[in-house]
């Protein structure tokens, strides 16, 4: 190390298997998603579940296509910049986050 703090240089960054790994997670999270996107829609279609039913089945599929627009967004991010990729944004992982626990909300409602 020289005289002056900070003056190394850091190691190259080696992402070995990371952004594969993180498209597998991203596509895995979507096909479940979809699953349960299929099954409120189903169980609005064969249960003979009244209005509250089809709303719920309705948000269902909309907070699915925002998820999906989400990963889409991010696989895509991270197969076009395999060396560094770049972080998913504040707003991606709250649209994310706040995406999945809806579907779990509306999910349940057609369930109870």
């Amino acid at each position: 190390m020289s005289g002056s703090a900070g003056a190394y240089d850091a190691p190259a960054r080696d992402p070995g298997l990371q952004p594969a790994r993180t498209r597998l997670a991203w596509r895995r999270t979507t096909l479940s998603c979809t699953v349960a996107a299929v099954l409120a829609v189903k169980t609005v279609l064969h249960g003979g579940i009244g209005p509250l039913g089809i709303v719920s089945a309705a948000l269902c599929l909309v907070v699915w296509l925002g998820f999906l627009a989400v990963a889409h967004r991010r696989i895509t991010a991270l197969a076009l910049h395999e060396a560094a990729p770049p972080l998913l944004s504040r707003r991606g992982a709250t649209t994310a986050a706040l995406c999945t626990v809806a579907l779990a909300v509306f999910a349940a409602a057609l369930v109870v």
